[in-house]
C-alpha cells in the first residue's frame, strides 16, 4: 500500500536534511508503528507519507502509483481520497460540534449535506460517541476529542490511516481507548501507520520500526 524507496528530505531554505535514504513499506491492511524521539524526523516522515510534502530524492509509491512528482493539486485530490489523519492536537474546529467536525472532510469533497451528516453519524457511532454528536470540542474531554478526530479521519473511508502521536497528552485510559480504535480499524482492513515517541503504544502494532536522526531502522 505504501512504499518509500531511498527517500530523503532536505529543506531548501535551511539546508537541513531531515530524512536520509529511507526505505519503508506498509502492506495493505498492515498496522505499523514508527518510534522516534523529538527531532528524529517523525513529523517530516508523516508529512511525506501523508502527501503534505514531497521527498527531495527517492520514490514514493502509494497504492501502486508513483506520487513523487505529482502537482500540489493532484496530491491534494489523492490525499482526500486515500488518506485519513489523526493528529496529536486533535485539530478540531472549536465553533463546530462533533458531528460537524466529523463531516468537514466530506463538505470539502462536495458531498451533499444529508449524505455527509449520515456518514458522520455512522463514524461517530463507530468510535462510541453518538451521544456527544451535538457537543463542541470545549465540552469534550481530551480522549473524547481524539475519538472525534479518529471519526473524522475515517469518515471518507480512506485506505491509509496515519496517526501522529495520537495518545500524547492523554491519560492512560483515554490513550488505551484510542489505540483500541486504531487496532479495530486495522482489523477491518485499514493500513495504519502510527508514529509515536511511546514504546508502549508502538507495541500495539504488528510491526515496529525506529527512526533516529532521519534514518529508519527495523
Amino acid at each position: 500500500m505504501i512504499k518509500l524507496i531511498h527517500a530523503s528530505k532536505i529543506y531548501d531554505k535551511s539546508g537541513v536534511q531531515a530524512l536520509y535514504d529511507v526505505d519503508f513499506t506498509a502492506r495493505r491492511g498492515e498496522f505499523v508503528s514508527i518510534v522516534g524521539a523529538s527531532g528524529s524526523g517523525k513529523s517530516t516522515l508523516m508529512h511525506v507519507l501523508g502527501l503534505l510534502d514531497t521527498p527531495s530524492a527517492g520514490t514514493y509509491l502509494l497504492d501502486g502509483e508513483d506520487v513523487s512528482h505529482l502537482s500540489a493539486r493532484e496530491l491534494s485530490t489523492l490525499r482526500g481520497q486515500k488518506i485519513g489523519f489523526v493528529f496529536q492536537r486533535f485539530q478540531l474546529v472549536e465553533g463546530m460540534n462533533a458531528l460537524e467536525n466529523v463531516a468537514l472532510p466530506l463538505l470539502l469533497q462536495g458531498v451533499v449535506r444529508p449524505e455527509r451528516l449520515c456518514r458522520a453519524e455512522k463514524a461517530l457511532a463507530a468510535v462510541g460517541l453518538s451521544h456527544r454528536a451535538r457537543h463542541k470540542p470545549g465540552q469534550l474531554s481530551g480522549g473524547q476529542q481524539q475519538r472525534v478526530a479518529v471519526a473524522r479521519a475515517i469518515v471518507t473511508e480512506p485506505r491509509v490511516l496515519l496517526a501522529d502521536e495520537p495518545t500524547a497528552g492523554l491519560d492512560p485510559s483515554a490513550a488505551s481507548d484510542v489505540l483500541d480504535l486504531l487496532e479495530a480499524l486495522h482489523q477491518k482492513g485499514n493500513t495504519v501507520v502510527l508514529i509515536t515517541h511511546d514504546p508502549a503504544a508502538a507495541c500495539r502494532a504488528e510491526r515496529r520500526l525506529r527512526l533516529e536522526h532521519g534514518r529508519l531502522f527495523s
